[in-house]
């Protein structure tokens, strides 16, 4: 463990700090969680203002932090809520935009400590653009230290307005035991999908606009034509699955939609490549588990996934449905080159941080802003 202090001036009392989450983001409430685990272990007070399901998918209260509900909304009855809770911190900590804004209305007037975390790169067009530029100025000028988790984050707080902004060293949790589980081995799990005899090729994200899914569609077209046929599955659920699905059965498509899992692990373990067709997440979690398990990655330029990655993946144009049609199946029929790509995952994912590395550098900005002030 880090021997970064987690007590304030001079050991005398124990660091309360408030985690504030919108819980919007799978990488964000991941990295809360890791976050507060290690921050309990250090002996800090944590609590973690979030919405309900955010609690029950993360477990705040399973790593010892305390948790209060406080809905994703800006509205006076939510701040209000967040304004008390925070009442006796010593240190506030938000992550994401929007959880900030909530934060910085919440300790208008107070000398609190302001931590914000930006994890993602915010995509917006038109007015809600500008709105998202209103946002990040309010918040990056109210907040005593931005941590940016690309150095694209920290070069657009700086651009906002922000007196402080640094990169910061953000870990992905992993399973201490790999991703295969010993009772579900990778056989097993292709043989359950159907692909025994065929590649299998996985996407994990929320069926939502944006994601990229209408590309992967547009792709598997192509992959028809291959023999084998490879099969595509897509993890996750969202407001799209009907319209996905009516489509996958119309054109006679080789995608299976699984819906929300929690076996997502066993998945990609089984998986011959992972697809990323679109991300926006500074550090895209199917990213990083599919370089920690040794999966070859096909993802769109887009947000950090170049800087995340590095030469580790084979990365196409956004929204080119030709190049990245044109990369999975050059990949399908190239093993030295798959086997390149494993090698190259593993040497990228040893550069990333780890948990450790991550509460240390928040415990050690913790530490400064929260030190007495020298008598002038």
């Amino acid at each position: 463990m880090s021997p970064v202090s987690s007590h304030v001036s001079h050991g005398q009392s124990t660091l309360r700090t408030v985690q504030v989450l919108g819980g919007g983001s799978a990488g964000s409430s991941a990295h809360v969680r890791s976050l507060a685990a290690g921050l309990v272990a250090r002996g800090v007070r944590v609590t973690v203002c979030a919405p309900a399901e955010a609690d029950r998918a993360y477990s705040f209260t399973g790593v010892g932090a305390q948790h209060v509900h406080v809905p994703r909304s800006s509205d006076p009855v939510s701040v209000a809520a967040l304004r008390t809770v925070c009442a006796d911190a010593d240190l506030v900590h938000a992550h994401g935009l929007h959880a900030s804004f909530r934060a910085v209305l919440a300790l208008s007037g107070r000398s609190t400590p302001l931590v914000v975390t930006w994890h993602n790169h915010a995509h917006a067009e038109g007015a809600r653009a500008h709105l998202m530029r209103l946002l990040e100025r309010r918040v990056v000028r109210a907040a005593t230290v931005v941590l940016g988790t690309t150095s694209e984050l920290v070069d657009r707080a700086r651009g906002r307005g922000a007196r402080d902004a640094r990169l910061a060293a953000v870990a992905m949790p992993r399973p201490a035991a790999g991703y295969e589980h010993p009772d579900r081995p990778s056989s097993k799990v292709r043989a359950e999908l159907g692909a025994t005899d065929r590649p299998l090729l996985i996407a994990v994200a929320s069926l939502d606009p944006g994601r990229g899914h209408e590309l992967l569609l547009d792709a598997a077209r192509a992959w028809r034509l291959l023999e084998p046929v490879p099969l595509l599955v897509v993890a996750g659920e969202g407001p799209l699955r009907a319209e996905f699905q009516r489509r996958i059965e119309d054109e006679e498509l080789p995608v299976r939609l699984l819906g929300r899992r929690d076996d997502v692990g066993e998945l990609l373990a089984a998986a011959d490549l992972a697809l990323l067709p679109r991300s926006w997440e500074a550090r895209s979690v199917l990213a990083q588990e599919a370089l920690h398990a040794r999966v070859p990655l096909v993802a769109a330029r887009t947000g950090g996934i170049p800087e995340l990655v590095g030469d580790a993946a084979e990365l196409v144009p956004d929204q080119d449905a030709d190049a990245f049609t044109g990369a999975v199946i050059r990949l399908l029929g190239d093993p030295e080159r798959r086997e390149a790509l494993r090698d190259m995952g593993t040497r990228q994912a040893a550069t990333w941080p780890t948990e450790d590395d991550t509460v240390a550098q928040v415990l050690s900005v913790y530490d400064e802003l929260t030190k007495p002030r020298p008598l002038t």
